[in-house]
């Protein structure tokens, strides 16, 4: 991975904070790219921010987070060679990067807890794609 890029909205800004002290803890390169409080913003603007800076490196991830996740999943997806998962559990999580080389994770916080956020992003940011099989359907997108 080259670098992590990590937003969110006002409703997902606690969770994203939660989670930039576990990609501390890592020691991982990481950037956020806001909001800095949870004011009302709107959660376009910021997907867009971070489906920018990960389409510039096949390497790079990104991390969106907010209310259901699935606003945050639309917006980035709209970007060429973005492939934005929202993620509920681990075996979602897994196979959005083993089989569909997914480059962001969106998050609703409010549907799944702290605790399982942050294992979901542990997972999401150890999978591999699988490639063979997979590849060419990826290359239909």
């Amino acid at each position: 991975m080259k670098k992590i890029f990590i937003s969110s909205d006002h409703a997902g800004f606690n969770l994203k904070e939660t989670i930039k002290i576990y990609l501390q803890r890592k020691k991982l390169n990481f950037l956020d790219l806001g909001p800095i409080n949870n004011n009302k913003v709107d959660y376009p603007d910021y997907a867009h921010k971070v489906a920018q800076k990960v389409k510039l490196n096949k390497n790079n991830i990104g991390i969106l987070v907010c209310g259901s996740g699935t606003g945050m999943s639309i917006a980035a997806n709209k970007h060429k060679n973005i492939r934005a998962a929202q993620c509920f559990n681990l075996k979602s999580t897994k196979l959005s990067r083993l089989h569909n080389d997914a480059n962001i994770i969106t998050l609703g916080s409010r549907l799944i807890t702290k605790k399982n956020a942050l294992k979901l992003v542990g997972v999401f940011l150890n999978t591999k794609f699988d490639g063979g099989r997979h590849l060419k359907r990826i290359k239909k997108i």
